[in-house]
């Protein structure tokens, strides 16, 4: 069985945090909850995170800027930045893989982004020929 990807969810409104949490659960995902992008940053230090789901207005510091520490700390590392209020970003401003509207996406939309990002992450799979396959067989 292969192991669970863990997803850091970030968000300050701790009712949304809950209902992703058990979303991502029930997708058979290990899911770290964080309140606040400090919190959020020592998750990511103390776990191996493979993927990044953070609310873009927090208290503490802004999603956008958790993201480009984590990318500062782990490149590879796929974000989603959400929001509920509509943002324009240049492609600088946005350290994120991926930007959402906050309530303007359904649940199966942002389970297929992570399924997605977390593909694009892994790398694509080496494609074996028939000869290799037959030659491992032998």
């Amino acid at each position: 069985m292969r192991p669970k990807k863990t997803i850091l969810c970030v968000d300050d409104n701790e009712q949304l945090l809950s209902i992703r949490k058990v979303i991502l659960e029930t997708r058979g995902y290990r899911v770290l909850a964080a309140p606040t992008a400090a919190q959020a940053l020592t998750l990511f230090h103390n776990n191996a995170v493979d993927l990044v789901l953070s609310d873009l207005i927090m208290p503490d510091f802004d999603g956008r800027q958790l993201i480009q520490q984590i990318k500062g700390i782990s490149p590879q590392t796929p974000a989603i930045l959400f929001s509920g209020k509509l943002t324009i970003f240049s492609g600088e401003e946005m350290p994120a893989d991926v930007f959402l509207p906050k309530g303007m996406h359904a649940p199966a939309e942002l389970l297929e982004r992570i399924r997605l990002l977390l593909i694009r992450k892994r790398g694509p799979k080496r494609a074996q020929k028939p000869e290799e396959t037959s030659a491992a067989a032998s």
